[in-house]
């Protein structure tokens, strides 16, 4: 971060008057900026909490959001737990991240498992006029998609600010994101709201998308991120039709072409986007002209974010990318020259690169590679499909087969017993012979009332 920058949140919000229109609205209650930038929700003394290494285990966003502020430049170190983090990991993510300190929502009497537990309220109150000194503030991400204990990623407020830039003030700008901004891509949200003075809907615990959509609509939401997997399940529900967003943004996962011109034909007014972005690498880039991938010109470049392709995977450096995992056990997350590799895997086809998929995610079909992604994105081509998700079948012959899971826009009439989902599944079938290698084309394909989605907005992919 630049000399005399101000180093914490709630300096950020300080320094300007112009916050008083903003306000974080949770499911229940809603809290302005204002108040933020001069009080306390804490029900203790920020004091005892300057220089801890503090975990932040809270079960509502909006007293995530509140935490944020208030112990940025206080707290050595913010760990911030995703909701979904299993119990069994705790232990070690506290030994690990060194925490003595817990702030947590949780009113109940049971044992926090920390040497100091300090419950967040969202109630208000002036500070005191001791202020104390501010420091740079380490904030700790857990990532997603594992099936052990998460990795740890070490950041601070300059490399998560840093791909955020041009922030208007004053424009009326409401974001929303189906996001938990526990994780990188709703955090990202939540800075871009709170420093460009805006206001920020937040889901409610357990809340349907449903409720959520209407809550959005409710707060004249202009602005709304997710990944392509939430957006499709959004557009499932009779109140996507409740916002008219002028943003449209989507991340976390490959963003194809079918969901690009779905979002930009059910949303005429708003400018679609997708990023690619990861806990590790930061936000990487972000295309603004209706298609799938990426233009091959963004690579090679000297600005401040740096890509490049080894082995098909691209590798992004950048002054958003994170510092380090907390832990050796995790190895090193930077490689010489300071690049971060993604492990996604990409394809170039004349002047741009497509997204085929995970590397650890590749299905082999009797020695040959399939990307489940890649399969997908050509199923989801066919106008019936509202979403669909690829694995590996077991066969003794080529050790694997493809199959294919597919929700139609129908709904749970046009299921699998449906004569027209018959009828579907022989053009899904035909799209991809047309489109893909025979290897890749799925030996099964079932329709299906829904999939699952996983706490952190990707499909729940099983593992082959």
């Amino acid at each position: 971060m630049p000399p005399n920058c101000p180093v914490s949140l709630r300096e950020k919000l300080g320094n300007e008057s112009d916050c008083s229109g903003g306000f974080l609205h949770g499911a229940e209650t809603s809290v302005s900026l204002a108040n933020l930038s001069r009080g306390t929700s804490l029900d203790c003394r920020l004091r005892d909490l300057w220089g801890r290494s503090v975990l932040l285990a809270t079960r509502d966003q909006l007293a995530t959001a509140v935490a944020l502020i208030e112990l940025d430049g206080v707290a050595s170190r913010l760990v911030i737990c995703p909701p979904d983090l299993p119990a069994r990991h705790l232990p070690s993510v506290i030994c690990n991240c060194g925490a003595d300190a817990i702030v947590s929502d949780d009113h109940s009497d049971g044992d926090s498992g920390g040497p100091l537990r300090v419950v967040c309220r969202l109630d208000i109150t002036p500070m005191k006029e001791e202020q104390l000194e501010h420091r740079t503030t380490d904030w700790v991400l857990l990532t997603s998609g594992t099936t052990g204990a998460p990795k740890m990623v070490r950041h601070d407020l300059g490399s998560l600010t840093a791909p955020i830039v041009n922030q208007g003030h004053g424009t009326g700008i409401v974001w929303g994101t189906f996001y938990d901004i526990r994780r990188y891509g709703g955090l990202q949200i939540f800075l871009r709201a709170v420093l460009g003075r805006g206001s920020l809907v937040l889901s409610g615990r357990n809340e349907s998308t449903t409720s959520f959509l209407s809550r959005l609509g409710a707060h004249g939401v202009t602005h709304v991120s997710g990944t392509p997997s939430h957006w499709r399940r959004a557009l499932m529900s009779p109140d996507a039709r409740v916002i008219a967003p002028r943003y449209v943004r989507l991340s976390g996962e490959i963003a194809d072409q079918a969901i690009l011109n779905t979002l930009c034909s059910f949303y005429p007014q708003a400018a679609v986007s997708h990023a690619f972005a990861s806990t590790e690498a930061g936000v990487a880039f972000e295309v603004n002209d209706g298609l799938e991938g990426f233009p091959a010109s963004l690579l090679g470049t000297r600005g401040q974010v740096q890509m490049k392709i080894e082995n098909d995977s691209l590798r992004v450096c950048s002054n958003g990318t994170a510092f380090d995992y907390v832990g050796k056990e995790n190895g090193d997350l930077l490689d010489h020259e300071g690049f971060v590799d993604t492990g996604d895997i990409v394809e170039l086809r004349g002047d741009r690169y497509y997204f085929l998929g995970r590397r650890h995610g590749v299905i082999n079909i009797g020695g040959l590679k399939v990307y489940p992604e890649e399969v997908e994105a050509v199923i989801n081509r066919h106008p019936a499909v509202r979403m669909s998700m690829v694995r590996s079948r077991r066969n003794p012959i080529t050790g694997a087969l493809v199959s294919a899971d597919v929700v139609l826009k129908g709904g749970p009439d046009q299921g699998e017993k449906s004569n027209q989902a018959d009828g579907f599944k022989r053009e899904i079938l035909q799209i991809c012979q047309e489109n893909l290698a025979a290897h890749k084309v799925p030996a099964t394909i079932r329709c299906v009332p829904e999939l699952e989605v996983a706490a952190a907005g990707k499909l729940m992919r099983p593992h082959a």
